[in-house]
């Protein structure tokens, strides 16, 4: 098997070195909270995650002159630097022929609904800024020779704004922005997890300032679990999304988020019910998206049972060998779940079959040395009877070859070397796979400068909750990007507070500090091991792609009861060093009952199944079908096209979650910009307090 590409290209895009971090800067101080001697470090802004959304943050603001740190769990251990897929998308405006329109664009990105209109020009009109000084900080995106950025199409995307770097593409954007914060002398915090949020409830409005977290370095005899206090006039939370939810997950161990933090906090979630489940390998081996050319090369999909038989499953689903097998190509650029792809054979019904095989025990398996065994009684798999649009792309792509294993060779040899990094040859074995949650497209709401509602505090990446039902696929990387930079220019720019002095940090501090060491009681019957079962459990069988109103119901129920209890009787730990960890399961299970107190609000208002889940309903009026004719346990309600025109909006009142609903911001398209009128805006900083206007000029 020849390649293409030099070996010593393909292991610099795959073996992606991140920098070394810097000793890290001394406590400025020390406050005497709880009983214990507390070390006070202090900031004008803290930035909860080291991934790419919190780095780009970072850079923005050092290069405004503002004084930032960088506090995370594990440096370069999130899912920017670890997680992935074939050649992982970066969704930016197409610089390709005659450019691009932004407004249609940002009707693409919040195509699928319950979307503020204003976020979505955002995205759009900041995207080549994004882009331009990601590939000024060496970011390698491939061009052409006349200098356009090469692109192709993703899922939700019709024009093809895509590029990509290989599966690294993220880590490689961690990468750069880690290198410039590090240039730049950003203080980072590793091994350091944030446990609350400090909010000032006495002065004229809450505002954050600062928060508590849990460091090994800060461990002793005296301050056994390692608290520490960061102070702050201005916060960020990018703390990524909740990987840990599910059992069923593609995310790298030890993602947790920010949304219990937040919720503890006061602050107000949106679109929890939105996520996105697709194919990919689990986290119990090597975490990775199986989308674009992995399923493009139409390897053959198969099961096993526990005697070791093999079954031909997607036979049982589709009609043909060749709907079969454009089903399983068109994966690729439909990655993500959706319930209607269910319908008319399409490629969410391989989602489905997936998921009933795994449901009865069954693994799942591709297998690049085989093309696609025939459906019983049609002809046999050939690249002669593919749909056109499937025939059409790999003739492009001269991926013509006689293997799967060959096509996906020469479309994107990095997609296999990618795997044997981690001991895996999917050129000689099996790769075992199933349907994963793969990314919360909510999170915490925010403006059009990523605020949240509470003063001074920002959300940016996974963390905030801006995609609405469905995105196009590498839209959350330019989200990061672009809401890293609109926060930091509206902190550099709007002059926020000045800094808590020692005496009110430590007045604040105390109560809170107070009430986490009482959560933590090593007779609790909750452990991290027993809260991480149940939960997971729960996520997966009761709200994954597949739920139904009373499953729902019934989880919902189960969630409160556990947050109750641990709010009674604490949570476990073993030793100190797992304190922090404890305090993050607690959290794992107030966002957990915050998505269920969500989609259960959505159900019980007639909500239809779309991007996330398909809604089962013996009642509904969409129905899947296979090759038996339909699939009645597997019905389901369509989606109302009013509930498109809206948010589900979740908060914390004491101990109880409440729900709203509000409606997506618009903007006012007659509105346009006028450069003598609207100049004095930029120059004065008036442009920082139009964050709720819903206005846009172009």
């Amino acid at each position: 098997m020849t390649m293409d590409v030099p070996q010593h290209i393909l292991d610099a895009l795959t073996d992606v070195e991140m920098p070394r971090l810097p000793p890290e800067a001394a406590a400025s101080g020390t406050v005497h909270i709880a009983g214990l001697d507390v070390p006070l470090y202090r900031s004008e802004c803290v930035i909860v995650g080291s991934g790419a959304a919190g780095l780009r943050a970072a850079v923005e603001l050092r290069r405004r002159g503002r004084d930032v740190v960088v506090v995370s769990q594990s440096a370069w251990g999130g899912t920017s630097a670890c997680s992935g897929s074939d050649k992982q998308t970066l969704h930016t405006a197409n610089t390709a022929d005659r450019g691009d329109d932004y407004r249609a664009m940002a009707h693409a990105i919040r195509a699928g609904g319950a979307m503020d209109e204003d976020i979505a020009y955002v995205e759009a009109v900041g995207s080549p800024r994004m882009m331009a000084t990601l590939q000024y900080l060496g970011l390698p995106l491939p061009q052409e020779p006349l200098g356009g950025t090469l692109r192709y199409q993703t899922d939700h995307d019709e024009v093809g704004r895509a590029t990509s770097c290989g599966p690294r593409t993220s880590r490689l954007m961690v990468q750069v922005l880690a290198e410039e914060t590090l240039r730049l002398n950003v203080p980072i915090f590793n091994h350091t997890t944030a446990v609350s949020l400090l909010v000032d409830e006495y002065g004229p409005g809450r505002r954050i300032v600062g928060l508590v977290a849990m460091r090994a370095s800060d461990r002793s005899e005296g301050n056994p679990f390692g608290l520490a206090i960061f102070a702050c006039n201005t916060l960020v939370l990018a703390a990524g999304g909740p990987g840990e939810l599910y059992r069923d997950s593609v995310y790298p161990n030890g993602c947790f988020g920010a949304l219990g933090l937040a919720l503890e906090a006061g602050i107000e979630l949106v679109n929890l019910t939105e996520s996105q489940f697709g194919i990919g390998t689990r986290r119990e081996g090597f975490p990775w998206n199986l989308s674009g050319t992995y399923v493009q090369s139409i390897p053959h999909v198969y099961s096993v049972d526990a005697d070791g038989n093999e079954h031909h499953f997607l036979a049982d689903y589709y009609r043909t060998t060749q709907e079969l097998a454009s089903n399983l190509f068109r994966k690729g650029y439909q990655w993500p779940f959706h319930a209607t792809r269910m319908l008319d054979f399409g490629s969410s019904l391989v989602d489905l079959a997936i998921y009933q095989e795994s449901a009865a025990g069954r693994q799942v398996f591709m297998d690049f040395n085989r093309n696609p065994l025939p459906v019983p009684g049609d002809l046999p798999f050939s690249l002669e009877r593919l749909d056109p649009d499937v025939a059409d792309y790999l003739g492009k792509a001269g991926a013509r070859q006689g293997l799967p294993i060959a096509r996906l060779q020469h479309m994107n040899p990095l997609a296999i070397e990618l795997y044997r990094r981690y001991k895996v040859d999917i050129a000689r074995d099996p790769l075992e796979f199933a349907v994963n949650n793969q990314h919360m497209n909510g999170g915490i709401m925010v403006d059009c400068w990523g605020q949240t509602n509470l003063g001074g505090c920002y959300a940016i990446g996974e963390a905030a909750g801006t995609h609405g039902v469905t995105r196009p696929g590498g839209a959350a990387l330019n989200a990061g990007q672009v809401f890293g930079t609109r926060a930091a220019e509206h902190i550099a720019g709007s002059r926020p507070a000045g800094t808590t002095t020692p005496g009110d940090i430590a007045r604040i501090a105390e109560n809170r500090v107070v009430e986490l060491l009482a959560f933590l009681r090593a007779d609790s019957p909750h452990t991290v091991k027993s809260v991480r079962t149940e939960v997971q459990a729960r996520m997966s069988e009761k709200a994954g792609l597949i739920c139904d109103a009373e499953g729902v119901r019934l989880a919902l129920a189960e969630a409160q009861d556990l947050v109750r209890s641990i709010s009674a009787k604490g949570i476990g730990y073993s030793r100190p060093a797992e304190a922090a960890r404890s305090l993050q399961w607690r959290h794992m299970a107030l966002a957990s009952e915050a998505v269920l107190t969500a989609l259960d609000h959505y159900v019980r208002n007639g909500g239809g199944s779309r991007g996330a889940r398909a809604i089962c309903d013996p009642a509904g009026g969409a129905v899947p079908s296979s090759i038996d004719g339909p699939m009645a346990d597997y019905r389901f309600r369509a989606e109302q096209a009013a509930h498109r025109d809206e948010q589900i909006v979740v908060w914390r009142e004491g101990d109880v979650l409440r729900v709203r609903t509000r409606p997506n911001r618009q903007l006012d398209k007659t509105e346009k910009s006028f450069f003598e009128r609207d100049w004095p805006d930029w120059l004065t900083g008036r442009i920082y307090g139009a964050s709720q206007a819903g206005t846009a000029r172009s």
